[in-house]
């Protein structure tokens, strides 16, 4: 019997570690706490208006709505496991782009008086890689400045 071949292309993904000198405590909750992930996540500081609503559960979902340069972007998604404050596993998906999702792996371990937070963005479609790395570096430097650090 003859063997097919896939033509599903591989996975491709991200993968970012930063030090933060916030407890694991403090940087998860910047993860699911409204008030904190507004100011940061999927938003830039040049940013008119973000919003977000979060149900920080397995199985709920979050909805986060950013405008900057005219135009109203909305990231959506479901927590898949939030084990606080060591790992927290989400979809990613923007609505207005594309019907895909990505997945996100959020690890946090402590280091001294501070952590170390390694996350990792997979699924994402091929040639996304570079921007998203860029995006998420800007968002990490922005979550330091929210915790108080210089960014």
């Amino acid at each position: 019997m003859p063997t097919t071949q896939s033509t599903t292309k591989p996975p491709h993904s991200v993968r970012l570690i930063r030090h933060f000198d916030a407890s694991p405590e403090r940087v998860f909750d910047a993860w699911v706490d409204p008030a904190m992930t507004q100011k940061w996540l999927f938003t830039l500081p040049h940013s008119v208006k973000n919003t977000a609503q979060i149900d920080a559960r397995i199985g709920g979902a979050y909805t986060i709505t950013d405008e900057r340069d005219g135009q109203v972007y909305t990231a959506i998604g479901e927590y898949l496991v939030i084990d606080r404050p060591r790992r927290l596993v989400f979809t990613f998906g923007m609505p207005q782009f594309s019907p895909d999702f990505d997945r996100l792996t959020v690890e946090i371990v402590p280091d001294g008086t501070g952590c170390i937070v390694s996350l990792i963005q997979e699924d994402l479609q091929s040639g996304y890689e570079k921007s998203t790395k860029r995006g998420w570096s800007k968002m990490f430097k922005q979550l330091a400045v929210v915790l108080g650090e210089r960014g």
